[in-house]
Parts: structure tokens; sequence; C-alpha cells
């Protein structure tokens, strides 16, 4: 056989689709999405910049102005006006604390409630709504339409975040509580329990880590939360600042910027520590656990000298 004839065999017939051909052909196809996700992606992008009307010449200014702006707040900041700042911020924590607390006593047994495979689903779906709902408000609308009735306070800043935690906390919890291992409700239900009794031993234990990380993370959202409010009247760093802002008087607005970042620095770092050893298993601060090992052991030493004086 000729070298010409097995090339003519190995070669494809003509009209017949070999391998390399059906691996080409969607290769057009999904050239053309490709083209036609970009071509939307770059008319959405020019839509938005044309409509922000955007002035390309204050955009060009930019940097030397925030330079100025910044030269104005930092070098140097009014320190003397630092514990007035700290405490408006003490304030704004304290607020944050409030709507963290009231949100996690008033979510809690109602994320129970909306937990599917503990209530019928008439219970459990309108709780799922008003979660929904309430997390579809941002905290400074709901403090805004409670002015009229509250007053302009940091009460109404606390309630306003007491009441968006609801939405956010109910939705966590219910998703916690639904994710648990079905074998410990299962074992509770076989045993007789109630319904209580299945909350308490079945899913509790089970979702209490998550649940309870959820919860700080919940704080730290709160306190960026309360510093906004502060911008509308309702009190703590937030009000301090914008009062600042309005008559200018940037060397102070510079120190409570740098009083804001530092204390949101510390209650995320303290937050996180804390989350970490919830969802490690550690639930003991350090201090703690070394008071309980401390006296483990000299209990063991007590016992063992009581064995050698017997």
């Amino acid at each position: 056989m000729s070298a010409s004839t097995v090339a003519d065999i190995a070669r494809p017939a003509a009209g017949i689709p070999g391998d390399g051909q059906r691996g080409q052909r969607p290769r057009k196809p999904l050239r053309v999405a490709r083209a036609v996700v970009w071509a939307v992606v770059t008319l959405v992008v020019v839509a938005a910049f044309w409509g922000v009307d955007i002035s390309w010449d204050a955009l060009w200014q930019l940097p030397q102005k925030l330079a100025h702006y910044l030269g104005l707040m930092f070098l140097p900041p009014a320190w003397e006006k630092l514990p007035d700042a700290l405490s408006a911020t003490m304030l704004s924590v304290a607020m944050a604390w409030f709507g963290t607390v009231i949100g996690v006593i008033v979510s809690f047994p109602l994320s129970l409630l909306a937990t599917r495979g503990l209530t019928p689903a008439v219970v459990r779906w309108p709780l799922r709504a008003v979660f929904a709902v309430l997390r579809a408000v941002p905290e400074v609308v709901i403090a805004v339409l409670m002015l009229s009735v509250t007053g302009l306070t940091a009460y109404t800043g606390a309630l306003a975040i007491a009441i968006g935690s609801i939405g956010t906390l109910g939705k966590w919890g219910y998703e916690s509580f639904e994710s648990v291992d079905r074998g410990a409700i299962e074992a509770a239900t076989a045993s007789g329990g109630s319904r209580v009794q299945i909350m308490r031993w079945g899913v509790w234990p089970n979702a209490k880590p998550d649940v309870l990380a959820f919860w700080l993370y919940r704080f730290e959202i709160n306190v960026r939360a309360s510093a906004i409010l502060g911008l509308i009247g309702a009190g703590g760093i937030g009000k301090m600042l914008v009062d600042n802002i309005q008559f200018r008087v940037w060397d102070v607005v510079g120190m409570l910027m740098i009083v804001v970042i530092v204390v949101t620095m510390i209650i995320d770092q303290l937050s996180g520590l804390v989350r970490h050893r919830i969802i490690s298993g550690h639930w003991e601060l350090p201090v703690v656990t070394a008071v309980r090992r401390r006296s483990a052991r000299r209990a063991r030493a007590e016992s063992t000298e009581l064995k050698a004086t017997e």
C-alpha cells in the first residue's frame, strides 16, 4: 500500500462531519453570545455614566480638592474635642447594643416559629413575609417614619436599629434552624418530645454557634448604622459629625473620622475574635478557661492527697 493511499484513508471523507468539525461547531454561537453579553454590559455602563450626569471637569479636579480638604481635616485634627467625641461614640454604641438586644429578643422566638418542620405553613409564611418587609426598608427610612412619634432623639435611632435587626436576625435564625441535622430532630421526636422540647434539645444545641455568631455580626452592622442615623439627628457620633460639617469645622471633622474608624475597627476585631471562638467551639474566654483549668488541677491535687492519706 502506497503512502498516498494511506493518506487518503486517514483523511476524513468530504461532507462527513469529523470529530474536529463537531468540536468546532459550537464555537461560533458561543463567540456570538459572548459578544452580545459584552455589548449589553457596555451599554449598561454607558447608560449608568450618562444617567448620573458625571462632570468630567469636577472629576479631574477631585484629587486636588480632596487633598485640600484632607489637609484641613487632619493637619492637625482638633484633639481638644476628643472627650466630646468619645461621649458621642459611646451613645452610638449604646444605640447599636440596644437595637441588637431588642432585635434578638423579638426575632428569636419568631424565627423558631418560621422554621420549616416545626410549625405549619399558615404560621411560617406570614412571619417570613414580615421578615422580608422589615429587611427591605433601610433603618434611615424607619427612623424618618418614626420621627413624628418619638421625636428626634437617640431613642428613635435605637428603635429603628431594633426593627431593622428583627428582619435580618429572623431570616438568619430560621435558615440556621433549618440547616440543623435532621437526625437530632428525629431522635427528639421519636422519644415523644413536644415541640418545645424538640426546639430545646434537637434544634437549638446544633444551631447555637451559628445563631450567636449572626447576633454578633449584626451588632457590628448596627454600630455603623447608628453612626449613619446620627446624620439625620438621631444623636451619637453621627450628629456631631454632621453638625461640624455644616459649620465647616474641618479639624473637628477629621478628629471625628479618626475616632469612628478606630472604634469601628476595635469592635470588628473583638467581635470577630468572639465569633471565631464560638464557631470553633471554644465558648469560654481565655481568662475563664485559665481559671477553670486551675480549679480542675487543684481539685485533682486535693483528690490525690486524700487518696495518699487513706
